[in-house]
């Protein structure tokens, strides 16, 4: 049912508020991945002015690389880990617009809720994102000890750590806080399958562009059909 779910997502992508979010979506994770390969760059000058020689990319220096061919492509390596923490911002900030998309069109007789608070959204987002990161950076240490593990280890972590936000934010428009915590951990095996669904895709550079609204729109689905509705 979870690929049914995300099949529905994917039929609606024309939807002209799914385009209006994807291309935000799109302008927002190219802006903080250069912000984040500059400020790499950046360290890497000022650890070694002469520059780094990295396999496959060979001397990489400053701003002279910021927008060399070698430099996007580790550019697009380097957004297979960023896309996890970027998606969730994305998600949380926009998800109101994705999800009233769906229910327009599949769930029409329902009322439309209330709005999530910027301010509360905003919350919400950094308290995910410090949560995201802090839990990412113990796993380092599992990826060192168990490095044949590793890719397993990132996608159960983070398929649990994305579907747990991706269900709370969807439920939390019609539940609230509380009745959404309590609805996903009821569903918690689900939620955690389609976390790593939507986590797989997110690992691949380009393909994870798309996933932050795909992955609103399926578990805006996915809610839906686990309350009942």
């Amino acid at each position: 049912m979870i690929l049914v779910d995300f099949a529905r997502a994917l039929a609606q992508i024309g939807d002209p508020r799914f385009r209006r979010v994807l291309w935000i979506g799109i302008g927002l994770s190219v802006a903080l991945l250069v912000g984040a390969y500059a400020g790499l760059l950046w360290l890497i000058d000022w650890l070694d002015p002469e520059g780094v020689e990295l396999p496959g990319v060979g001397q990489v220096t400053w701003l002279g690389d910021l927008l060399s061919w070698g430099s996007l492509f580790l550019m697009l390596v380097l957004s297979m880990f960023l896309m996890v923490p970027v998606a969730s911002a994305i998600t949380s900030l926009f998800l109101d617009d994705v999800a009233q998309a769906v229910e327009d069109v599949h769930y029409p007789h329902l009322p439309v809720p209330p709005r999530v608070g910027f301010v509360q959204g905003l919350q919400d987002t950094l308290s995910f994102l410090g949560l995201l990161i802090v839990a990412n950076i113990v796993a380092l240490a599992l990826y060192l000890f168990f490095p044949i593990a590793a890719l397993p280890i990132f996608y159960g972590l983070n398929g649990f750590l994305l579907g747990r936000e991706y269900f709370q934010v969807a439920a939390m428009r019609r539940e609230g806080r509380d009745g959404a915590a309590a609805l996903r951990r009821r569903h918690m095996g689900r939620i955690w399958a389609a976390g790593i669904l939507m986590c797989v895709p997110l690992s691949i550079p380009l393909v994870n562009l798309l996933v932050p609204v795909l992955g609103a729109a399926t578990f805006t689905h996915l809610y839906h059909r686990v309350a009942g509705r």
